[in-house]
């Protein structure tokens, strides 16, 4: 008869929350002084965590240190204990649970589509509860690593490993002067912008990528007028008359602008997103619920 498999160690908690700190600095000096300990016996307790599990944590690029992916789970694996052991000692005396509920987002998704769900969600259980604001990079790691409970980002490509429920679309459209010869257009298409000059984010960025693939295929050109970053930067560029600007079909405009929907350009899909071993229960997920119910809410 075979003998069982000898079992794994468990890890060692006290160097899982030294990892946890580490990998939230990903910098020894201030890890360690946040930890109240010295450098070297912080780097000790990582580095005995990393022999006992038989994996590299993180790695040095350049000036930088950074989590591998191995380090990137048993991060979120240490943030899900702390949260779970403040929970189950907040029900043992009796008390609410600590710690917040975490959301990580874009600056355009908290100006103009989670607005009504968090006043919604807030309203109805007073949570204690943190905003991040990251790009789309930025939203998939902090929800990756259990930095974020839930990220809302637009996403051409859904990343592996998290579970993304699709919130709404949203489409593009020409931002104008109400003067302009174009407004009196129910519908833009591309090649009636061709030549046109237009408030754009720098070259590089997925919005501008898009815009230029699509004049493209369109026979189309235009000049960037001026290069800015966030809708509501393009939106004030293009009310002062420096060009016209295409931005998503939510933004809010000031008196004076009107949009024109651009059929040409695809719809942005915005994705719920939340690690699938987090509990699909409790205040985390009436977050969810009450960003999904009041996703479409910008349509009005």
């Amino acid at each position: 008869m075979r003998s069982p498999a000898p079992l794994s160690p468990p890890i060692d908690s006290e160097q899982l929350d030294a990892f946890v700190t580490f990998a939230e600095h990903l910098n020894f000096t201030r890890a360690a002084r946040a930890r109240g300990m010295s450098q070297p016996a912080l780097h000790t307790q990582i580095r005995k965590l990393s022999d006992s599990l038989a994996v590299t944590l993180y790695e040095r690029r350049g000036n930088r240190l950074t989590l591998t992916p191995h380090g990137e789970r048993l991060l979120a694996f240490g943030r899900d204990a702390r949260d779970r052991s403040r929970a189950l000692l907040a029900e043992l005396s009796q008390r609410e649970v600590s710690g917040p509920i975490t959301l990580c987002a874009g600056e355009g998704s908290y100006l103009y589509l989670l607005g009504p769900g968090l006043r919604r969600f807030v309203a109805a259980r007073s949570p204690d509860l943190r905003l991040l604001v990251r790009d789309q990079q930025g939203t998939v790691a902090a929800v990756r690593t259990g930095e974020a409970h839930l990220g809302v980002a637009s996403l051409d490509k859904l990343p592996p490993g998290l579970e993304a429920r699709l919130l709404t679309e949203v489409g593009q459209a020409l931002v104008l002067p109400a003067a302009h010869p174009l407004a009196s257009k129910r519908t833009i298409h591309l090649r009636d912008l061709d030549g046109a000059r237009l408030v754009v984010p720098p070259e590089g960025r997925p919005h501008t990528a898009t815009l230029v693939q699509a004049f493209r295929a369109a026979g189309a050109r235009f000049t960037p007028a001026v290069e800015a970053s966030g809708w509501e930067l393009l939106v004030r560029f293009a009310e002062l008359g420096l060009g016209l600007a295409i931005v998503n079909a939510f933004v809010r405009l000031p008196d004076g602008l009107v949009r024109r929907p651009i059929p040409e350009l695809p719809s942005r899909p915005y994705y719920l997103l939340q690690r699938s071993d987090l509990s699909r229960e409790g205040p985390i997920s009436a977050l969810a619920d009450s960003l999904a119910a009041t996703a479409n809410a910008w349509r009005r």
